[in-house]
Order: C-alpha cells, then structure tokens, then sequence
C-alpha cells in the first residue's frame, strides 16, 4: 500500500499578544474610597499639625502603602475611563456647541477654560481653534499639565479671567465639604460675567447622599450664583452631568452653612458646606 504524503502545515508565525489586565471597577472604587478616607482623616489632622505630628505621619505611611498619590491619580484616570462615566469633556463640548459658542461670528477671541484635575494633556485638542485649554492638577502627569491646587490659585489673578471652568470627577475627591463649597465659589469668582461651569460627579454623590439631593444641589448652585442650563443623568446610572451659567446669587447662603439631614436609610455622607470667603 504506497504511504501516504503527509501535507505539510504552512509555518505561521503568531506573535505574542500581551494583554493588559484591567482593574475590576470595583477593586478601584475601593481603592479610591480607602484614599478619600485618608486624605480627609489628614485634612482634619492638619488644622493642628504640630500636635497631631504622628497622626500624620501614619495616615502619610498609609498613604504609601497603597501606591502613594500617583496610585490614587491612576484609579482617578481609569475612572475617566468611557465605561466609568469618563469622555465627560464630549458632553460639555457638545453642550457648548448647542449654546452656539464655537460660532467665530459670535466670539471675537477663543474661550478660555480652566481644566481642573486633568489627567491628559489633550482631551480639547480637537476643539483647539475655538478653546484655548489650561489643564491643571494637583500632581502632574504630563509637562502640559501645571501642577497646582486650585483651591490656592491667586484669588487677584485668576478673578474673571476664565470663560469657562470644568470640574469633571473633581468635587468628590475633594476631602471636606467646606473646601468643596469653597471650590464652587472660587469657580464663581473666577469666571467671567455669563460664564459656564462644568461639573461631573459620581451621580451617588446627590442620588444617594444623606445631605444632598437634586433640588438640594440646585438650590446651593443658585445661592453662589449659578443657573443650571443642562443636564444628564439617569436612574441606577454611575454619572451626572450639570452645566451652569454665572448669575447673580440668588439668596444668602445661610441654609448651607450646616448639615442637614434631608434623607434616612443606608446612604452616603457626600455634602457641600458653603462657608464666606475672605476679602481679596
């Protein structure tokens, strides 16, 4: 019986695919939790730091144990992530379209915006011709991005010198609800007359706060001076989405000096606390 010619099999070389494991959204929402919790417990220890000398230096350890800031800036970075409520500068470009602010009929100069918390260098380079973008954040990731807080930006300089500002998964991340009021009101001192504000938060943050509901928030915007012109948000989702527009604030900030409790039940401790700023 004649043998049987074995076909011989092409030789393929197959190169290597390395795949990225991605981090499960909920091992990074803990990991982000565990950071709030610190940084709060070290703004709190910080009004007296000389005393509190090794309390500090405990939550700092602690801090580095968990990868230090540049670990908590990489979960905020995934969080930006288009699964995890990221592309959030899609939304407000596409808002500022619709209020007709790319139109250089309208406009004799670009408008300028102020980033707030940016984690890439480009997110507006598409829109470079109408927006002139300032990125800024606490701990710079890139040469584009300044590195500074915004809550100790010259109050002199920066008082209306800015068309438009973005908060966009910033507010949460802020360890104290004074110093979150503090930053929507220096947001309101810096933009110019009928300027927008952009701001971004895990929607938890209002739907499930014991201190803030939608009506809460929109009654604490209107009371520093904004008016909301859009939103988006939807029941059970992860984001919200709010623009607004500088008015003048509508009543005294009185009601939002101090926590109240507006909702019972197993809810989050989220809440903005508006306190006067100083004098320039």
């Amino acid at each position: 019986m004649p043998k049987v010619k074995k076909r011989k099999q092409p030789v393929v070389s197959v190169p290597a695919v390395t795949v990225q494991p991605s981090i499960a959204a909920q091992s990074c929402r803990r990991t982000i939790r565990q950071f709030h919790v610190l940084l709060k417990r070290r703004k709190q220890f910080e009004k007296d730091a000389e005393r509190n000398k090794r309390a500090l230096e405990e939550i700092d350890r602690e801090i580095e144990s968990l990868g230090g800031l540049e670990r908590y800036q990489e979960m905020s970075s995934l969080g930006q992530e288009g699964e995890r409520g990221g592309g959030s500068e899609k939304i407000f470009i596409s808002w500022l379209r619709e209020l007709d602010l790319h139109n250089p009929i309208k406009r004799s100069r670009k408008l300028q915006l102020l980033e707030v918390g940016a984690l890439r260098p480009d997110n507006y380079k598409g829109v470079s011709s109408w927006i002139d973008n300032t990125p800024i954040d606490l701990r710079s990731r890139h040469p584009s991005i300044m590195e500074q807080d915004f809550l100790q930006l010259d109050r002199k300089e920066n008082q209306k010198k800015w068309d438009a500002i973005s908060l966009s998964l910033v507010l949460n991340f802020v360890p104290t609800p004074e110093d979150r009021g503090r930053m929507l009101m220096l947001a309101h001192e810096f933009l110019v007359k009928d300027g927008f504000l952009f701001l971004a938060l895990p929607l938890p943050c209002v739907s499930n706060s014991r201190y803030l509901t939608f009506e809460h928030l929109k009654s604490l915007m209107e009371s520093i001076g904004f008016v909301e012109v859009r939103e988006r948000w939807r029941r059970n989702g992860k984001m919200g989405y709010w623009l607004y527009k500088t008015t003048t604030p509508s009543r005294s900030q009185l009601p939002f000096q101090k926590k109240s409790v507006l909702r019972q039940g197993q809810r989050n401790n989220f809440s903005v606390l508006l306190q006067p700023l100083t004098p320039i």
